[in-house]
């Protein structure tokens, strides 16, 4: 066989190992290695594996993944996400469909220092579900508004996803930040508005809460000042290059450990706690980015990648036909496995696709970052709805149906960034470019 024989056999085999149950890292480093044993030699595969998996392991630049990872641990272990939900609740609570909408607005303020996508769903399951429970919210609205809201901590930043794409594609982490603030809010809003439209078509699906007085309102404002502060500081640094995505990493986290310590929120258990949850996540997360490399470099010694692209930019569609496609291969694959994990597998080959085409690859990790956002609420692979079921008792099917309109509001604004590529463009290239 030849070498682009060989890739093809080696991504279905891929695809057979995952499905059996092996982590898809341990399946792409062993089908990387095998492969690149074959395409070139035993002890040049020998090599390769041992070379990168200490690189990824030893890296400067990967230790930005487990610091927000981290941050993020500690966030939620102290307790600011309900918080943070309780001023959302004290001013919008009261309208209809008001305990959802702050949930929204609540999973956005919290994802200025959190982000994990799993962690910001199982955090709001605990917090705001009760709360919706306790005022008859229709299981279908509380269910689907959580796992949606989940989904927001992978456009905002400091998102891993994002993270993890530049790093794949050797992209400015910081660029991806901001490219994703203002997509993130206008999908939150996007959010916002479905619930309040859902209400006040069916009142019953969604009804008023306790109105608060203004005194409550802005005495709880204070909450918000400090998470607020720190996402500015990190976003600002990264702008201005005043220090490196790592360095926003460890000023991000330090800065949220005292906050929480001189607030008392925070003991030693659950400090521990944070620390093993960050450690499991961030070995899970480099354990990819490591079967990735090895992976990838068996795929570039195949050529698959190069003819991929020149077959695709030689075909008589128009390029932006070709974009949506590969955003439904990212549909459809993470349809069957995570689309976290997904991500992984298929950057490598269809990035390059997109840089021959012409295409900003800021913009492209949106439109990414978007069917993730997708994928996390459409079965049969749904993190979030996953999440939301274990934690809440809901039935999956429910929860399917309740984010059902959320993912019309998920389409609409990635037909909105597919449009208007400057959504996302405008705030890197007037900062940073």
């Amino acid at each position: 066989m030849n070498e682009v024989a060989v890739g093809i056999v080696a991504l279905f085999a891929m695809l057979v190992l995952f499905l059996t149950g092996i982590e898809l890292a341990v399946a792409m480093a062993v089908i990387g290695f095998l492969g690149f044993s074959y395409v070139v030699s035993f002890q040049a595969a020998c090599s390769l594996i041992a070379t990168d998996i200490f690189e990824t392991f030893s890296s400067y630049g990967l230790t930005v993944i487990p610091l927000f990872i981290f941050m993020g641990q500690i966030a939620y272990v102290a307790g600011i996400a309900e918080k943070l939900y309780g001023v959302a609740n004290r001013f919008i609570g009261h309208v209809p469909g008001g305990l959802s909408m702050a949930t929204i607005a609540g999973a956005t303020l919290f994802k200025s220092i959190c982000g994990s996508s799993p962690a910001t769903t199982a955090t709001f399951a605990s917090v705001a579900i009760p709360q919706m429970e306790k005022f008859h919210y229709d299981r279908r609205l509380a269910g689907g508004t959580v796992a949606s809201a989940g989904s927001l901590g992978i456009l905002l930043p400091p998102s891993v996803s994002l993270i993890v794409f530049g790093i794949i594609t050797e992209q400015s982490i910081g660029e991806l930040f901001l490219a994703g603030i203002v997509p993130g809010l206008i999908t939150a809003v996007f959010f916002m508005l479905t619930i309040y439209g859902w209400c006040r078509i069916k009142p019953e699906m969604g009804p008023a809460g306790v109105k608060y007085s203004w005194t409550e309102r802005l005495h709880s404002l204070p909450e918000i000042i400090w998470p607020l502060v720190i996402f500015i500081v990190i976003i600002g640094g990264l702008m201005k290059g005043v220090f490196t995505p790592t360095e926003a990493g460890s000023i991000g986290t330090f800065a949220v450990i005292i906050v929480v310590i001189l607030k008392r929120d925070l003991n030693f258990r659950a400090y521990a706690r944070s620390v093993v949850e960050s450690l499991r996540t961030a070995c899970m997360v480099l354990l990819l980015v490591a079967g990735s490399v090895i992976m990838g470099h068996f795929l570039t010694a195949t050529k698959i990648p190069m003819l991929a692209s020149d077959w695709v930019a030689h075909l008589s569609l128009n390029r932006y036909v070709i974009v949506l496609l590969i955003c439904l291969v990212y549909e459809v694959g993470g349809s069957f496995i995570d689309d976290f994990a997904f991500m992984f597998l298929a950057t490598p080959i269809l990035f390059p696709i997109v840089l021959k085409l012409g295409f900003d690859p800021i913009w492209f990790g949106m439109l990414v970052a978007v069917t993730l956002m997708i994928g996390g609420i459409i079965p049969p692979v749904a993190m979030n709805v996953f999440i939301t079921s274990n934690l809440t008792k809901i039935p999956l099917g429910v929860i399917y149906k309740g984010a059902l309109p959320f993912l019309i509001a998920l389409f609409v604004c990635g037909a909105l960034l597919f449009l208007f590529p400057e959504l996302a463009l405008f705030l890197p290239k007037t900062f940073m470019r």
